[in-house]
């Protein structure tokens, strides 16, 4: 289980609220639009550089980062809770920013990685499959881990690793239901693909009873085309 500490920095200028006008504008100066809130205090506009969120989210501890946010010379803790890209050209378009209290529990989202090879993988030839990818926790913001890492190697066909079977920190309280199941070993599922032999071996053992019904029905039909360019017999009187 690793934990954040890395030291970043991340410098913001107060901008004027406005429409997408003035925040074309923003961006055009090289900074992207930002909402900063929380810790009971007013929420502000500011202007953000994207390159230093970029290295934020990038990080190891990617959004749970806990950042020093600078501004007009005051610093304060902050963290990015929600980002949005432009869906294109995937630039950052806007950001929301929490200011955060040392000393009051956060609640976060945290990925689960998997260690090892499962023996159901190893020796009985199975696969993997990982139902569960990020798990819910509350914790104060200097524990914070980066992740949460479990051993599989244990893991065979019938066993399913659940939330409870993670590894528990008496500093983290996970939210996530105990019995939510994060991973197993499932069997490789067999795809059976038709080749251009088996198409025309399964096409040349097909019943021919169409056929005979159709060709049935043309001696019919032509048994009685044949009767209707007879003339008719006169009857003698």
């Amino acid at each position: 289980m690793a934990t954040a500490t890395e030291n970043n920095i991340l410098e913001a200028q107060p901008r004027t609220p406005g429409n997408k006008n003035v925040a074309r504008r923003v961006r055009r100066d090289g900074k992207i639009p930002a909402v900063l809130y929380g810790a009971g205090k007013d929420s502000l506009s500011v202007a953000v550089d994207p390159r230093q969120v970029l290295r934020i989210l990038n990080s190891e501890t990617g959004h749970n980062t806990i950042f020093d946010l600078s501004l007009d010379k005051d610093k304060t803790k902050a963290m990015i809770v929600d980002w949005q890209y432009e869906p294109i050209k995937g630039k950052l378009l806007h950001i929301d920013l929490k200011r955060i209290a040392m000393d009051k529990k956060l609640t976060v989202k945290v990925p689960i990685e998997l260690k090892g090879e499962a023996m159901g993988v190893k020796q009985e030839g199975g696969i993997l499959e990982q139902m569960l990818r990020e798990v819910e926790i509350e914790c104060l913001p200097a524990d914070i881990p980066s992740f949460i890492e479990v051993d599989v190697a244990h893991l065979g066909f019938g066993v399913v690793l659940r939330v409870a079977d993670l590894p528990h920190n008496p500093k983290l309280k996970f939210l996530t239901d105990e019995n939510q199941p994060v991973a197993h070993v499932t069997s490789v599922k067999e795809e059976v693909v038709a080749t251009p032999e088996g198409v025309a071996a399964e096409a040349a053992a097909a019943p021919a009873e169409p056929e005979v019904i159709k060709k049935g029905k043309q001696e019919v039909e032509g048994a009685e085309a044949e009767k209707a360019e007879k003339p008719e017999k006169k009857e003698k009187k």
